[in-house]
């Protein structure tokens, strides 16, 4: 029986190990790779390291193959859309903070003496 191994930092497993873990072939790692699916990093020796962003995206792809029976393509698309609402969740963010700004730096502007009408004024305005 094969050793699982670790890669010299403890934040990055090779192949074999992820494999074994999730009970899959190293091989379907790779075709998961070639499809552009997952990215794991690499050693100076060009060995596959994954790490915990690599493996989270691996257990989604899982998720989508295994439980709820997508293709590799549905798995695709589906993973660009959660990018993409991550990235507009984030502008989001930012457009609210930066209106919250805006309103902040408003009312610290006004003048509240120039701001305020004349009671005369009010009245003529009646008439």
């Amino acid at each position: 029986m094969a050793r699982a191994k670790r890669s010299k930092s403890s934040e990055h497993v090779l192949i074999s190990v992820v494999a074994e873990t999730y009970g899959i072939h190293p091989q379907t790692l790779r075709l998961y790779e070639r499809q552009g699916l997952l990215s794991p990093a690499r050693s100076a020796g060009n060995t596959r390291l994954y790490d915990r962003a690599a493996i989270r995206r691996l257990e989604q792809i899982l998720t989508l193959t295994r439980d709820l029976g997508i293709n590799l393509a549905g798995v695709e698309v589906i993973l660009q859309l959660r990018e993409r609402l991550a990235e507009l969740e984030g502008e989001l963010e930012r457009l609210g903070a930066e209106l919250e700004q805006m309103a902040r730096d408003r009312r610290m502007s006004v003048d509240r003496d120039k701001a305020l009408v004349p009671l005369g004024a009010r009245s003529l305005a009646r008439r």
